[in-house]
């Protein structure tokens, strides 16, 4: 097939799973062509069925805000008319639904017949979709995909219950590449975090709000308290520079390290003990599912896909959201010797559920599917 893949080419979650899908359709002999305003962040390698098409928008004095919807459905139109794709797969309901299906009646009015299908992440629907200035848009625009898929159980039901949705959703999980994500001999690196052989608690995350970065602090604060140990804090982002104020009041500064934004988070992983993903709203929960491909159990909260993903006991242990104390108790008990090695092998096993070569297959098999729908509709017609 030829397929083109719209998407954000930026670090956040609904980009990563975009890219790595179709780094994996190329590599079984699809071509796709990625469409978006930069090169994605993770499209990092070579291989002759993967292409890049910019999407540019001028600076005209007339617009305070540059269309980008409109370049991006003009080069939604270019991509499949002169590459002659199969269908056009866009990633994050705003503003890629809608740009589609400009992109499509445009098409179907040059006698060019191409579905469409969405896929929703989490906040294009939790958040940004909820807003009165959205919402129609976001409804006309899932509605009239051709196909529909949502990364967890919990986000398709919280897109129906929200939206006047019409047409059925389908679940794909978010999946994880374990050639890359596995546990690598980093010892060296876990030596000069943790000389006196403390245990390694790590985070990360855009440094949003909704993550409750706080929440770790807080976590850490109190699992110190009974057991030598070490925190590592990736990523930035807004609440950055709270979240440094507040290790400060809690005068734990030399045990927690803030790392900012890092390529090869894997090789971090591979030397830590636990994963802490205490989220207000999580519609899947991709880091924690990394991280347990590299074999690092995880305390989360309990809320919107985790409970999907994490088995509670088996490969790490949820609590409510802002129940500090609770996953402090949980981390404690987790970290001990006698249970990290049963937690940590647990973790890896359940990461191999959402392998990308389980996960591939679910959506080829949608993709076709898609197409044969079409291709009925418009002989009916």
């Amino acid at each position: 097939m030829r397929i083109g893949i719209v998407c954000y080419p930026t670090f956040g979650g609904s980009g990563v799973v975009a890219t790595e899908l179709g780094k994996g359709l190329a590599g079984k002999g699809h071509q796709v062509h990625f469409i978006t305003y930069n090169q994605p962040h993770r499209l990092d390698f070579l291989n002759e069925n993967v292409f890049f098409h910019e999407v540019r928008f001028q600076h005209y004095p007339l617009f305070e805000y540059p269309p980008y919807e409109t370049a991006l459905a003009s080069k939604m139109v270019d991509v499949v008319k002169h590459e002659k794709l199969d269908l056009l797969h866009v990633h994050y309901a705003i503003p890629h639904a809608s740009a589609a299906y400009m992109a499509r009646q445009i098409l179907a009015s040059q006698g060019i017949h191409i579905p469409v299908i969405t896929t929703l992440h989490g906040t294009d629907i939790t958040l940004v979709g909820k807003d009165a200035s959205y919402e129609p848009v976001v409804t006309f625009s899932i509605n009239e995909s051709d196909g529909v898929t949502a990364v967890s159980q919990d986000l398709a039901k919280e897109t129906c219950d929200t939206f006047q949705i019409t047409r059925h959703i389908e679940v794909i999980p978010n999946f994880i590449d374990l050639s890359r994500f596995k546990k690598q001999a980093k010892e060296h690196f876990k030596m000069a975090i943790c000389p006196e052989g403390e245990k390694l608690l790590v985070h990360t995350s855009n440094f949003r709000k909704v993550k409750r970065i706080e929440d770790v602090i807080g976590m850490f604060s109190i699992v110190r308290k009974s057991l030598p140990s070490k925190l590592l804090l990736v990523g930035d982002g807004p609440e950055r520079q709270k979240m440094e104020n507040l290790c400060r009041e809690y005068q734990m500064c030399e045990d927690v390290r803030f790392l900012g934004r890092l390529d090869a988070v894997e090789e971090l992983l591979s030397v830590c003990d636990l994963f802490v993903m205490p989220s207000e709203k999580e519609s899947f929960g991709l880091a924690a599912l990394e991280a347990m491909a590299c074999e690092v159990p995880v305390i989360s909260s309990n809320t919107g896909g985790l409970p999907e993903l994490i088995v509670q006991g088996e490969c790490g242990m949820m609590s409510h959201v802002g129940d500090v104390e609770d996953m402090a108790r949980n981390a404690l008990f987790i970290l001990e010797d006698r249970n990290l090695p049963r937690f940590k092998k647990a973790a890896l096993a359940r990461a191999q559920q959402f392998d990308i070569h389980q996960i591939l297959p679910l959506y080829e098999g949608f993709y076709q599917i898609t197409l044969e729908g079409l291709k009925a509709s418009r002989s009916s017609s």
